[in-house]
């Protein structure tokens, strides 16, 4: 696993006008920064830098030979500011309701030129990791070559922002906080199909149901590695992507990017709607014309993105090919 680095970010200020000091810590993986084109990968809600390796949570998609091959790209992955992933960095979060998705992306920037990185190949991020993806095209227009948004959208809809006041509420009232907002969000991230199809109302023992058990499980397991500031902080970064805020509306917003936008949507989503990423796509292509869109099928509604890496790379492996023009040098490859 590659070790956790850090980038000191001074007197960074918010829109809300507080002043934060931040400790940005990131990983690479694959070859050196500078040797190679670079992606970026942007975690979701309670994922972190660590995308490949022993705890990695892509290690379906990115790696030795897989889609996105560890071999012809550097990957980079910050840990989004107050995730808990990073100890150091926690206590510089003075309130979560002060940051946006917007903030984000701008913090990734000033990470990106700390780093002299004034070019990705790629930015791609799956849920509230697409929607920072989206706030840093936005933001820099010409900075990604590829934007690859994955189960996520360029705005959080009413009904998203519904269900982040739910979990906010719990999190800041419940008696057992992580594992009760935790709850909740798993049935939105699966869907009633998925459910039938995994438990079909069988029992774990004659008082407890076994969706109630995996429930349960679910909530244990992320009590054991996350606290509650960072789910409080991602939540709110997940109810706060605009791109259009103080901009105008999308389309000008939009034509703005020069990147090509490869839209992933999944069927069964029941947290960024399929049909929202089709609307979103029907006006960027009256616009642009470097736009895809991609459909995930799958029982399993959000959390397709984590499961259904076949799909996934099917749609992806074209944007992935080596191409010898778009780097100099990468020796092995355009000798």
């Amino acid at each position: 696993m590659s070790n956790l680095k850090h980038i000191t970010i001074s007197d960074y200020k918010t829109k809300t006008g507080r002043t934060n000091d931040i400790s940005l810590s990131y990983q690479t993986f694959g070859v050196a920064l500078g040797e190679a084109p670079i992606i970026l990968v942007i975690h979701a809600l309670t994922g972190n830098s660590t995308i490949i390796g022993e705890h990695g949570w892509w290690n379906d998609l990115i790696g030795d030979n897989k889609c996105i091959d560890t071999n012809d790209y550097t990957i980079l992955a910050f840990n989004i500011p107050g995730n808990g992933f990073d100890n150091n960095s926690d206590h510089l979060i003075k309130n979560y309701k002060d940051f946006s998705a917007r903030d984000i992306a701008k913090i990734f920037s000033l990470g990106l030129t700390e780093l002299k990185i004034d070019a990705l190949y790629a930015a791609i991020g799956g849920s509230v990791g697409g929607g920072i993806a989206w706030e840093l095209a936005a933001l820099r227009p010409n900075l990604i070559e590829h934007l690859i948004p994955i189960a996520t959208d360029w705005k959080s809809t009413d009904w998203l922002i519904a269900n982040c006041h739910i979990q906010d509420s719990i999190l800041n009232h419940s008696k057992n906080a992580l594992a009760d907002a935790r709850m909740h969000a798993m049935t939105l991230y699966r869907t009633p199909e998925s459910l039938t199809q995994k438990f079909g109302r069988t029992k774990k023992d004659t008082t407890l149901f076994n969706i109630e058990s995996w429930l349960n499980y679910h909530g244990e397991t992320l009590t054991n590695r996350f606290n509650i500031s960072a789910y409080k902080m991602m939540n709110q970064v997940l109810r706060t992507i605009d791109i259009t805020a103080d901009r105008g509306d999308f389309l000008e917003v939009a034509t703005n990017i020069s990147s090509s936008i490869h839209l992933v949507t999944i069927n069964s989503d029941l947290f960024f709607k399929p049909e929202e990423n089709w609307n979103t796509y029907v006006e960027l292509k009256s616009v642009k014309d470097n736009v895809t869109i991609h459909e995930i099928k799958s029982i399993h509604g959000h959390d397709a993105f984590l499961i259904e890496f076949d799909q996934l790379a099917r749609f992806l492996k074209p944007i992935f090919k080596v191409n010898c023009d778009a780097f100099v040098p990468i020796s092995k490859y355009c000798a």
